[in-house]
């Protein structure tokens, strides 16, 4: 008879997610996944099957954390040059409130893992392909709008953008200052224009 989960798995997952953003995969022992759950070694194999396979529950569960908020922030906006801008507020909102210099976990994931791991490759694969798209499409609808330019097509912006928003969350893991930020910012969407 298969054991039944007696804990929240989100809470569970939101607390291991702490643990590997601040310490990151190679970093995190399991020891340290025991403290900081509560679990014992014991559960977690059981509910996860592997520390692996936990952080890639705990990568699905930070990105599903992620979109949730860019999703809250899209619906307000009128047009694709407010979804842009939405964005980039939310990844520098972030950045500012980031007091532990984390940076983004899967930005950090990818530098430290991807080479390393086939499915932690695939995984970043999925989502870069997810991010591009979203952005793609918001390009598109902006030069059909007329509100961005056409000197690239919406895929070649798309691939600048994606690539602007993780230089961007590397860059804030040092560099806290709004103002030096915000600039930063202003300049990375005016290609677009």
């Amino acid at each position: 008879m298969p054991k039944v989960e007696t804990f929240d798995r989100n809470q569970v997952l939101q607390r291991a997610t702490e643990v590997f953003h601040i310490k990151g995969y190679n970093g995190t022992s399991m020891q340290d996944l025991v403290d900081a759950t509560a679990l014992n070694r014991s559960s977690i194999y059981n509910s996860f099957g592997s520390k692996l396979s936990m952080f890639l529950e705990v990568l699905s569960y930070y990105q599903s954390s992620v979109g949730g908020q860019m999703d809250s922030r899209l619906i307000h906006a009128h047009n694709a040059s407010d979804m842009i801008n939405a964005i980039f507020e939310m990844y520098l909102d972030e950045i500012l409130i980031d007091d532990d210099k984390k940076g983004c976990l899967i930005v950090n994931c990818k530098s430290e893992m991807t080479n390393q791991e086939p499915l932690i490759n695939a995984f970043m694969e999925k989502n870069q392909d997810r991010m591009i798209a979203m952005l793609e499409d918001i390009v598109y609808n902006g030069q059909m709008e007329k509100i961005f330019n056409q000197d690239q097509t919406a895929s070649q912006y798309a691939l600048y953008l994606f690539s602007s928003i993780q230089g961007l969350r590397m860059t804030g893991i040092l560099n806290k200052n709004e103002e030096d930020l915000r600039n930063l910012t202003q300049n990375l969407v005016k290609v677009l224009y």
